[in-house]
């Protein structure tokens, strides 16, 4: 049986509309929390909050073990309220907290721990396991209607209505991903020593010979993976000493390579066995069969760029082993060549709320622009106007986002025409061009608080972690909305009693 909240306080339990939430302090706890507060005290976002939380529940596969289903919400053992998973998956994401720091604030927080619906005597200590479990129940598709509802009631206390225009700022930034710099030896390294750990783990259950010194082995292959770092190619203008250089690195390669050419003859053994002895089904042997194919890819590649001196194409490449969304993005900026992630896409109102975002997998600015338009445009029918910079330009992108918008700003590449330069001269483009930097001040938010580097595994990781930061940062500009509000008050009581 799962509940969004208990319905029931207990002794000494404070309600949460009755919390008293220091607004004073300038930590970052209190925004989050008079956010949260605004939604529960709030009768119409409530309801609607609470009835997409009531979606969030473990799934199981179905027998053919291909669909999941969601299990039964009414059936079973009691588990963490929906309302405490939002609560504390805002505060990870508000924070930029790892489950770590999450656990020590639920357990010992007592603000939270309101928040939480626990009362003084309210013994309830959470697990880190428990924490990391739930809030994977979190999908990026709840997450966007969430934060839709969580925008309006925003827009609603900034007295905006449904009939006035919003004006948005667009612009991406690469969100990283938690890998270490990508080289094919490390690489190599990666696979190798995966699939030892998976057979030595296989051997504990089954009589897997040739893994007795599994680690003896490991550390021969670090060996030669460390000689080759040391090595380096020689600018002697002696083309004898160069060329001795080269046969040494090339032979210290090849070393390599071939030590893990025998272990993967070991592995294919083990695997050989496990299927046909064993009788092991093939959908547990997938990881052995992954990172066996990573290794074969990467001794090709070795092969390739050091013995026969070619270029690998970009599009060959792998820059994570357990990361493969992670990309090799380039963006330009000054002292920072390349960054290691995946492109992220975001929409902001003049208001600092995020309208919408976008995970762009292998998508440049250009592809974008109409799709970021027309997905704000659903959720928000009087979005009329968008500023971009000159990386969303397109041709077809002039043309459509005229069409979409009543003003768009889209500044063109290249040198302009007669027309183009009594466009964009034009004293409300300008405007909106200037204003358009500050959508960095959207961007650095999100990043300070969480969003630089995404420590979550996998491309559904990667997904719901963007959506938490989002929808974070929503519910504390609306805790800061609220907060202005009662240090107003505050200081009119205080203006009257002096």
């Amino acid at each position: 049986m799962r509940n969004v909240i208990s319905s029931q306080l207990q002794i000494g339990q404070v309600d949460i509309d009755q919390i008293v939430i220091d607004v004073t302090s300038r930590d970052d706890i209190p925004l989050i929390l008079l956010g949260l507060q605004h939604i529960y005290t709030t009768a119409a976002l409530k309801k609607s909050v609470f009835k997409i939380l009531e979606e969030v529940i473990p799934v199981k596969l179905s027998k053919d073990n291909v669909t999941t289903i969601g299990v039964a919400s009414g059936k079973g053992r009691p588990g963490m309220e929906q309302w405490n998973i939002l609560v504390l998956g805002t505060l990870r994401l508000g924070m930029g907290a790892d489950f770590d720091r999450v656990l020590e604030l639920a357990n010992q927080h007592q603000t939270l721990r309101m928040m939480l619906g626990h009362g003084p005597f309210d013994t309830k200590d959470y697990r880190l396991q428990t924490l990391k479990d739930n809030l994977k129940l979190f999908t990026p598709e709840i997450m966007n209607r969430i934060n839709t509802e969580v925008i309006r009631a925003g827009h609603q206390l900034l007295s905006v209505n449904a009939q006035s225009t919003l004006q948005g700022r667009c612009d991406s930034f690469v969100l990283k991903t938690d890998v270490h710099f990508p080289t094919d030896i490390n690489l190599l390294y990666d696979a190798i020593r995966t699939l030892l750990r998976l057979c030595v783990n296989w051997s504990k259950t089954h009589d897997l010979p040739e893994w007795r010194q599994h680690r003896y082995n490991l550390g021969q292959f670090k060996k030669l993976y460390r000689k080759i770092q040391k090595l380096r190619h020689s600018n002697s203008k002696n083309e004898s000493k160069k060329q001795a250089k080269e046969t040494q690195i090339c032979a210290a390669h090849q070393a390599y390579m071939d030590l893990a050419h025998a272990y993967l003859e070991r592995v294919t053994r083990s695997h050989d066995l496990l299927k046909n002895t064993y009788h092991i089904p093939d959908c547990q042997l997938l990881e052995l069969d992954k990172f066996t194919q990573h290794a074969v890819r990467q001794i090709e590649q070795i092969n390739r760029r050091v013995i026969l001196g070619e270029k690998i194409p970009h599009d060959e490449k792998c820059f994570s082993l357990f990361q493969p969304h992670t990309e090799w993005i380039s963006k330009g900026k000054a002292g920072v060549p390349v960054e290691l992630g995946v492109r992220m896409c975001i929409v902001e109102d003049q208001h600092g709320f995020i309208l919408h975002h976008r995970i762009m997998q292998k998508e440049t600015d250009d592809k974008v622009a109409t799709l970021m338009v027309k997905a704000t445009q659903e959720k928000f029918p009087n979005f009329k106007a968008c500023s971009f910079d000159k990386g969303f330009h397109s041709p077809d992108n002039q043309l459509a986002l005229k069409e979409l918008l009543e003003h768009a700003v889209l500044p063109k590449k290249g040198r302009l025409s007669k027309a183009d330069k009594e466009h964009e001269y034009a004293e409300e483009f300008v405007q909106a061009k200037k204003q358009h930097s500050a959508v960095e001040s959207a961007i650095n938010a999100l990043q300070v608080h969480g969003l630089s580097k995404c420590p979550d595994h996998g491309i559904e990781g990667f997904e719901r972690y963007a959506g938490l930061a989002v929808l974070s940062r929503n519910i504390q500009q609306v805790g800061a909305i609220k907060r202005t509000e009662e240090r107003q008050r505050l200081a009119k009581i205080n203006k009257k009693a002096a």
